[in-house]
């Protein structure tokens, strides 16, 4: 009997592994996203080295509106599912500021809250504004994000499409749970 329990033991672990990947999605390094309810869809890099979110924004401007400090930013890029360009300004409230440390050196950054549809399901994300045209992917998703979508399997591209409507699963920042190493 021991000799049989041995030889199972590789299956029993594959299966224990499937049933455990199977609670959570599993997504690629580079998957489609949208911002929604704009419904603009871009290519977003899955990045375990970063620990916040970036979103491409340029014409960044914090301003006071009935004592809170909001953000006003443009977000110009170009929409995958139709190949056109697409722009729009959004004012949000400022959610909080980052100071980033990179080789560039360092950069103040503000964070706002944004909605993205990944597969079926919506979450609202933290993102530092920033520039990032110079970059292929218009959308960095860090650790703190990627604790809540589910697992990154860095061998695989475009797992999940974008397919989110009214009745979608809506995700709250304040409502997900951080990895125990992710500090603000």
């Amino acid at each position: 009997m021991p000799r049989l329990t041995l030889a199972l033991l590789p299956a029993l672990l594959l299966l224990a592994g499937q049933t455990f990947a199977a609670d959570r999605p599993v997504f690629g390094w580079v998957e489609k996203t949208t911002l929604e309810p704009w419904g603009v869809e871009l290519k977003a890099k899955l990045d375990s080295g970063a620990l916040t979110s970036s979103m491409h924004a340029t014409d960044v401007e914090v301003f006071e509106k009935e004592g809170d400090d909001w953000v006003r930013f443009t977000v110009d890029v170009r929409d995958e599912a139709s190949g056109k360009k697409m722009q729009k300004t959004f004012e949000k409230p400022r959610y909080r500021k980052v100071l980033i440390r990179g080789a560039g050196g360092i950069d103040r950054r503000p964070v706002v809250l944004m909605n993205l549809c990944m597969g079926n399901t919506v979450y609202e994300e933290q993102f530092t504004l920033n520039d990032r045209s110079d970059m292929i992917y218009p959308v960095l998703l860090g650790r703190r994000t990627l604790s809540h979508l589910g697992y990154l399997d860095v061998t695989r591209t475009f797992t999940h499409s974008p397919d989110c409507d009214e009745g979608s699963i809506v995700k709250l920042d304040k409502d997900q749970e951080d990895d125990k190493d992710i500090d603000d």
